[in-house]
């Protein structure tokens, strides 16, 4: 179960940051490790995580701190507190915040170990089939999401995509004639939604109108307050 889950500790003691990343690694998670809160937060906003396992007491910014702007980029992100306290008020303030867990330390690596997995096995997401899709048909193009191939069949000419242009095009594919919402894309792809990222979307979408221009039944179209929405006429629209 343990394969492919990502995990992101925070933990300002260095060397006992390592050993736990080193303990965790040997079960097969891939861990990120970041010393102080603001440097988690840039962490977590660069990588996408199934869990998060933030120490209490940090320079710069604490984990209830660090912990509550998690929880407001990503509402169910798993979170667990790790702390030197057991004071009832800190851990009240932990489970405010929208905390998993909370583990006092000293702990037993055994303990956490099993506390993740029964963590993770609760978030778990049933798997959204569109996710497992490589190649699409676009009207008169030929998507390879893999490769970053756009191909328009008609004259076989093709565009390399950039690896944000493809993670752009894969989601309009997913949603094809349905609406993609905004936030949704610049989550996932860029990580955060703010005025910047939003306007960097905006560039790619119309990078993408450009390389789908030569058939006159696709569009791309600014669904206002909401995202955008490829159309591609003459096809049956989305039941998802």
């Amino acid at each position: 179960m343990a394969a492919n889950n990502r995990i992101l500790l925070v933990e300002d003691d260095q060397n006992f940051g390592d050993v736990l990343r080193s303990y965790l690694e040997m079960h097969d998670y891939d861990v990120t490790l970041a010393t102080d809160g603001m440097d988690g937060w840039q962490q977590f906003k660069r990588s996408d995580y199934d869990l998060c396992i933030l120490d209490v007491m940090m320079p710069k910014k604490d984990g209830f701190t660090l912990g509550k702007e998690i929880r407001e980029q990503d509402g169910e992100m798993p979170l667990i507190f790790l702390t030197a306290k057991t004071l009832k008020d800190d851990v009240l303030q932990g489970f405010k915040i929208g905390a998993d867990d909370y583990i006092a330390k000293p702990f037993n690596s055994e303990e956490l170990l099993y506390r993740i997995q029964a963590i993770l096995k609760r978030s778990q997401k049933p798997a959204d089939p569109r996710e497992e899709i490589r190649e699409f048909k676009i009207g008169d193009y030929h998507f390879n999401y893999p490769l970053r191939i756009l191909t328009f069949t008609k004259s076989e000419e093709q565009h390399k995509l950039s690896p944000k242009e493809a993670e752009l095009l894969r989601m309009f594919c997913m949603y094809k004639n349905d609406i993609l919402p905004r936030s949704e894309a610049l989550n996932k792809i860029w990580k955060e939604d703010n005025y910047f990222t939003a306007r960097s979307m905006d560039v790619f979408v119309t990078k993408l109108r450009k390389y789908l221009k030569d058939d006159p039944n696709i569009e791309i179209v600014n669904i206002h307050g909401n995202g955008f929405q490829l159309q591609v006429r003459g096809e049956e629209v989305s039941s998802n």
